[in-house]
């Protein structure tokens, strides 16, 4: 197995606020991890330093074999695929779907003249099939419906083969069949030993993906539980961090939990 992201007693304040305390915490590169947590549990800091989008205050963070700080942040991003509900804001509405893919290969979005291999094609309609749009490649993005859209997002992060892939919250917004479509195909993914390595935020454990393989809980920027799911996705970890306790069942690596009464 090979480290893919490291972060080592890291703490991480803004506004004279600790949002991240202590942070010890390592993934490799056949894992697949959700991280839960409240509002305000540091989740998106995090994210942030897992995409090389921010430094620590204290500590130190490796992504990729390289450490923040003594890296080129610009190089190493192209080696990162990253999704979050921001990332939808940035696509042209008026964007051919096949684009929205094909820009990747750029780190552009929005295709301008930029000319494009016959090989970069072929492979952006591959990975349009695999995520089941290919009879919306020549569509425009913005008359695609929400959970269409956050798997365009998604095969457009993994159009250049990221070494790591980040998802926050890739499920927000979705309807109920869109929300278990969408499961079904990250699990599916996740399932492949060709996938890089996975690390998914969400604020519900029904959306846990089958196949995920580690779970992070966070609380007030600490970690409450950190390890193999099936031993830290547990009713007592949900209630160390979310504050309350809770009812917890898994049927065919789907999680489900109710607050108790």
């Amino acid at each position: 197995m090979v480290n893919v992201l490291r972060l080592t007693d890291v703490s991480y304040v803004r506004d004279r606020r600790p949002i991240l305390d202590g942070i010890n915490w390592s993934v490799e590169d056949s894992e697949r991890w959700v991280i839960l947590g409240p509002n305000g549990a540091g989740k998106t800091s995090l994210m942030k330093l897992a995409t090389a989008n921010d430094y620590p205050t204290r500590g130190t963070v490796d992504v990729l074999g390289e450490r923040l700080g003594k890296v080129d942040i610009f190089e190493l991003r192209t080696r990162i695929g990253f999704v979050s509900s921001a990332s939808s804001r940035r696509i042209p509405e008026q964007e051919l779907v096949r684009d929205v893919v094909l820009t990747a290969a750029y780190s552009v979005e929005g295709r301008w003249n930029e000319q494009y291999d016959s090989i970069d094609v072929r492979q952006a309609d591959r990975i349009l099939a695999e995520w089941d749009l290919a009879e919306y490649a020549d569509h425009r993005f913005g008359t695609l419906s929400d959970g269409e859209r956050k798997r365009a997002l998604i095969a457009r992060a993994v159009m250049t083969d990221p070494e790591m892939l980040l998802l926050d919250e890739p499920s927000a917004s979705l309807d109920l069949g869109a929300r278990e479509r969408l499961l079904q195909m990250l699990s599916g993914f996740a399932a492949s030993p060709a996938s890089p390595a996975m690390i998914m935020v969400t604020h519900h454990v029904e959306e846990v993906p089958p196949g995920f393989t580690h779970a992070l809980l966070l609380r007030d920027g600490k970690v409450q539980a950190a390890g193999p799911i099936a031993e830290t996705l547990t009713a007592e970890s949900l209630e160390a961090t979310f504050g309350m306790p809770f009812d917890l069942s898994v049927s065919d690596g789907r999680y489900a939990a109710v607050a108790r009464r």
